[in-house]
């Protein structure tokens, strides 16, 4: 398997533990070990482009994901694509919700792997599942730290 974390965004990130907590969730979501997954953390401006350029939405945001393979049976081995985090963003985000930017980034870190192989939050129903889901598959990482 192979987690490729980069960060160009000019702040510390818990890089070691994210590559952890994927590769405990690729686990977690039956994903064969051997796919390729690239993380990387970006500054706020690159974000911003990011998501007017794809989501056609102004402003920056917490985490985009861009799929490209999807596994079409269990234990296929694909390029899983690339999740793009912003630090700053998730460092706000955190404030907001109470709890510390390095547990809003392995939220967002898992988020954005739920959404490279199809989970979505549109409808309210979605959301209760992938939110609920990627909060379980944290605190289980969490419990073997």
């Amino acid at each position: 398997m192979t987690i490729e974390v980069t960060n160009s965004s000019g702040q510390l990130v818990p890089s070691a533990e994210v590559t952890s907590l994927l590769t405990f969730a690729m686990g977690e979501l039956k994903l064969n070990p051997e796919c390729d997954l690239n993380l990387g953390f970006i500054d706020d401006q690159y974000m911003t482009e990011l998501h007017i350029k794809w989501m056609d939405e102004p402003g920056s945001t917490d985490v985009l994901s861009f799929p490209m393979d999807m596994p079409e049976s269990e234990g296929e081995i694909v390029t899983l694509g690339d999740i793009m985090i912003s630090p700053t963003f998730a460092a706000a985000q955190a404030l907001t919700a109470g709890h510390s930017t390095e547990h809003e980034i392995y939220i967002l870190a898992t988020h954005g792997l739920l959404h490279i192989i199809g989970y979505d939050h549109a409808e309210p129903e979605e959301e209760k599942i992938m939110f609920a889901l990627q909060e379980q598959i944290v605190e289980k990482w969490k419990q073997t730290q």
